[in-house]
């Protein structure tokens, strides 16, 4: 291997520092852990975004991280251009053929085990998350019972519905 090659393993943090100073905001992959009882699907959420336009950090499970990077950019460009965003009520017009979702709020401090880079980042167990809860291929949400059992377990609820959470 020559020795002209730059090095390519930096700090996490440095990453996480890059990224933001970058694009303004950071995306967290972490990866899905089978041996766990249940089982944790792989999941995705940002950090920065508070700072960058004063809303809560965004955790997606089920999709790939290349998914859940444009569905976020989708929804960043949305805050950047002055669009308000509901939290904790479903809404209708960020997909296609008026399909729901719902930015629920997630209790962080009871979960800082799944955020650690994001608790890291912020120096605090406890800042304003949501999780983005997205519909199945009939529009049924996961909380709800319509929802497609054969991918429920891809995507965990974690936030606030209905006053559950």
């Amino acid at each position: 291997m020559p020795s002209d090659l730059p090095n390519f393993r930096i700090p996490h943090a440095e990453k996480i520092e890059w990224m933001i100073e970058t694009k303004g905001w950071a995306l967290e992959p972490v990866v899905a852990d089978v041996t766990g009882d249940p089982p944790m699907p792989g999941y995705c959420y940002t950090i920065g975004l508070p700072a960058l336009h004063g809303f809560p950090e965004i955790v997606v499970f089920g999709l790939t991280p290349v998914a859940i990077s444009g569905l976020l950019d989708m929804v960043v460009e949305q805050l950047a251009s002055g669009v308000e965003i509901p939290v904790d009520v479903e809404l209708v017009g960020l997909f296609d053929n008026e399909l729901r979702c719902v930015f629920a709020s997630v209790d962080v401090s009871s979960r800082t085990d799944m955020f650690r880079t994001g608790v890291a980042w912020h120096g605090v167990d406890t800042f304003p998350m949501v999780q983005l809860l997205w519909p199945d291929r009939n529009g049924w949400l996961p909380h709800e019972s319509g929802f497609d059992a054969s991918v429920r377990a891809a995507q965990p609820v974690i936030g606030r519905v209905g006053g559950a959470n």
